[in-house]
């Protein structure tokens, strides 16, 4: 349901709610939030709740200079269903601005609501579906994370090999009574490793569904005396945690758009890797076990960059398979739009598929074939150097990520 300020307010009033968080992330993608009691609500609404940049990630660091205002969201209301139904808790996402009211530059969040504007003025919605991966592991007698697996089951394995079920199990549950509808969920191929992918919706959307599946999840986790683990690589021998992201756009009865996304987000693939997988442990991820290592695409292949699954109608679409869940969604979907919209205005034309397993190609094939960046030194010299790049990601926000 979507909500105005005053259904806010009557909800806020009507289900004992005591607790307000107010939630947003910083350039990286890690969620903050300030919680709020039901009287300064109206507050929030009309000049928003001031907190320290300062001592957020990417924002700055200028104390001199360090309020910004949060604006809490209406219609993204929802209520924390882990939380106790008396005295109620309830979560809104927030724009940044400055005190006179500016938007705040380095709000991933307004950056992907902006792309969503200029595609529509295009006459164009892309719409995105997100399959995240993570491990469950043990904790120690202190409560502290193991890298112990709580199972040994396989893909698509059931219980009682599988002991995961009964916590993606609450985890579906719990997000259903969020108003998010997860689409599948099973084993992933690694030893307490899981997946749980949604249906399309639109680009902020699906965004703030990433930010909320990760709090629950984690949240899941802990109530069942596990830590989920959203790194890429969390085991050496064992594969990586993928975020792959299904893109499709609207209106495109020939698939033609579709195409020429594809085409404009490989041209651009290797500058974009830097916030698809801003880490240094995601390079451990890329290049194995399914994580793609080279700029290509093919229909189905899971060895590809970009692959198109085994769909038709309104379910065709293309997948994003190297970013990991260390990236901030809102600034990957971004750039997918802007990479989308690049390709499709400019008609830049898809390169030949690559209908093979390019995990046992020879170097004749490979090395007709340009790489991703091999480390985190690379992407961050792709990135800076890059026009396009430049003209999509605020000067702040870049240099957060290249320092």
């Amino acid at each position: 349901m979507k909500y105005s300020k005053d259904e806010v307010l009557q909800y806020v009033a009507e289900e004992d709610v005591k607790f307000i968080r107010l939630a947003f992330c910083d350039v990286f993608g890690k969620q903050k939030n300030i919680s709020i009691m039901p009287d300064e609500l109206p507050r929030a609404f009309e000049y928003g709740i001031a907190f320290d940049a300062s001592a957020v990630a990417g924002f700055g660091g200028d104390e001199a200079r360090s309020d910004l205002f949060l604006h809490p969201e209406p219609e993204t209301l929802t209520w924390l269903p882990w939380r106790p139904e008396q005295g109620k808790v309830v979560r809104m996402f927030c724009r940044i601005a400055y005190p006179d009211g500016r938007p705040f530059e380095c709000d991933t969040r307004s950056l992907l609501k902006k792309a969503e504007d200029d595609a529509a003025a295009a006459g164009l919605t892309f719409y995105f579906g997100a399959e995240e991966e993570f491990y469950l592991f043990e904790l120690d007698e202190r409560g502290l994370p193991t890298k112990t697996p709580y199972d040994r089951a396989g893909y698509m394995d059931i219980a009682p090999e599988d002991k995961g079920e009964n916590v993606r199990r609450e985890i579906c549950l719990t997000l259903e009574k969020m108003g998010i509808c997860p689409e599948s969920s099973h084993h992933e191929e690694g030893p307490g490793q899981n997946e749980i992918d949604f249906r399309y919706t639109t680009a902020l959307t699906a965004a703030d569904n990433v930010m909320t599946f990760r709090t629950v999840v984690k949240t899941a986790a802990q109530r069942s005396g596990l830590f989920a683990d959203f790194s890429p690589k969390p085991l050496e021998n064992a594969p990586g945690n993928g975020f792959h992201i299904n893109c499709s756009v609207r209106p495109d009865p020939s698939s033609e758009h579709l195409f020429r996304v594809i085409a404009g987000v490989l041209d651009k693939a290797v500058p974009c890797t830097l916030f698809f997988n801003p880490t240094a442990a995601s390079y451990a991820r890329l290049g194995e076990m399914k994580a793609p290592r080279y700029v290509s695409f093919s229909a189905e292949n899971r060895s590809q960059l970009i692959r198109l699954p085994a769909a038709n109608g309104e379910y065709r679409r293309a997948e994003l398979r190297s970013p990991d869940p260390t990236a901030n969604p809102y600034l990957a979907m971004t750039l997918m739009i802007r990479a989308g919209l690049r390709g499709i205005g400019e008609k830049i034309a898809l390169p030949e598929p690559f209908d093979l397993n390019l995990y046992r190609a020879g170097e004749d094939v490979l090395s007709g074939l340009q790489k991703l960046p091999a480390d985190l030194t690379e992407a961050r010299a792709a990135a800076a150097s890059d026009a396009f790049i430049r003209e999509s990601v605020p000067a702040e926000i870049l240099k957060a990520y290249c320092q």
